[in-house]
């Protein structure tokens, strides 16, 4: 049984980490810790959530465990991993400390120096579909973003072929939990509701340079971005759409084809028919991100669907723990 302790328990997050860890039959929750709830129940912060002690952060016992979750904002990640893994304890980080391997480029990003620059070398990117081999054993992880997942997965099987010739656009929409539990006028209800509000235009939002880092990894001809994300007025769900210029040669069918073999296997990723699209309602409480593929007079447009608070955080998390002690990998998640 792996023993796992959950840092930040009461954000969405956090929440939703605890009800996986619960369904999973080899991993067992050690501590949870909540810096504004300690000492209060779970379920009374979160009904429905599981009847489990909150303690302060200060007192996790980090050497007791196996694993450590880090659902922690920006910037308050790091040190609990240096911390964690001083004490021989793996790390699984949900927040964006360790998704850039460069110090000056987070800090550029994200307006604060670095916690733990000597970290950042060690820390594996945690896209579990391209990144499982060096996964497994890794004592630090760095789970992908919400938006990235689905732009990353979209992308990858025509990064691999050299395919895309030229700038692509990215039109993403997330419901309004991927901006956080902690209160801010522009989610209320009254602000967000019977609206749609893009943010952080073109290229100015902070999962921009962890998506084009990936890229430049699978290609050295890897293209630009433009990112426009939106807020849109639901709870939960993340769909992406890209329009992806071709170079010459491609057919919608031998497309369709690459990225049926490229994701052959994987639990997680459905390709959906040729001409169909990609919608939240098809991975909303579930672990898959859904592919959609249609050709346009040579550019692709590729819709990709999450569920935002699981393959595009907890989900992809107990997914990479899974990958890092080599345990059926869907263990928790289906």
């Amino acid at each position: 049984m792996i023993e796992v302790g959950v840092m930040g328990a009461t954000g969405y997050t956090g929440a939703e980490l605890i009800q996986l860890i619960g369904r999973h039959t080899q991993a067992h929750l050690r501590f949870a810790t909540s810096r504004s709830h300690a000492g209060q129940n779970l379920a009374h912060v979160f009904p429905g959530a599981p009847d489990f002690h909150l303690i302060d952060p200060q007192r996790a016992p980090l050497s007791d465990v196996d694993l450590v979750f880090l659902c922690l904002p920006h910037g308050k990640s790091a040190q609990v991993a240096a911390e964690a893994l001083q004490a021989g304890t793996r790390v699984i980080d949900l927040s964006a400390d360790f998704r850039l391997a460069d110090a000056d480029v987070y800090e550029q990003w994200y307006g604060q120096r670095h916690a733990a620059p000597e970290l950042l070398d060690q820390a594996v990117y945690g896209l579990t579909e391209t990144e499982r081999e060096h996964l497994i054993g890794a004592h630090l992880v760095a789970n992908p973003g919400c938006y990235p997942t689905t732009v990353l997965l979209a992308l990858y099987p025509l990064l691999l072929e050299s395919a895309v010739d030229g700038q692509v656009i990215v039109d993403a929409k997330s419901g309004v939990s991927g901006a956080g539990r902690t209160p801010k006028l522009a989610t209320q209800f009254v602000e967000m509701a019977e609206d749609l509000r893009p943010y952080s235009i073109g290229r100015a939002h902070r999962h921009l340079p962890e998506m084009e880092a990936m890229l430049a990894r699978w290609s050295d001809s890897h293209p630009r971005l433009i990112f426009s994300p939106h807020l849109v007025p639901i709870t939960r769900g993340l769909l992406s759409t890209l329009y992806i210029p071709l170079r010459s040669g491609w057919t919608e069918s031998q497309l369709h084809d690459l990225y049926l073999e490229t994701y052959a296997g994987e639990a997680f990723i459905t390709i959906l028919p040729v001409g169909q699209v990609a919608t939240i309602r098809q991975v909303n409480y579930s672990n898959r991100c859904a592919i959609g593929l249609t050709e346009v007079e040579g550019t692709l447009v590729v819709t990709a669907a999450i569920d935002n608070l699981r393959k595009g955080a907890a989900g992809q998390a107990l997914q990479n723990m899974n990958v890092v002690f080599e345990l059926e990998e869907t263990s928790g998640l289906l």
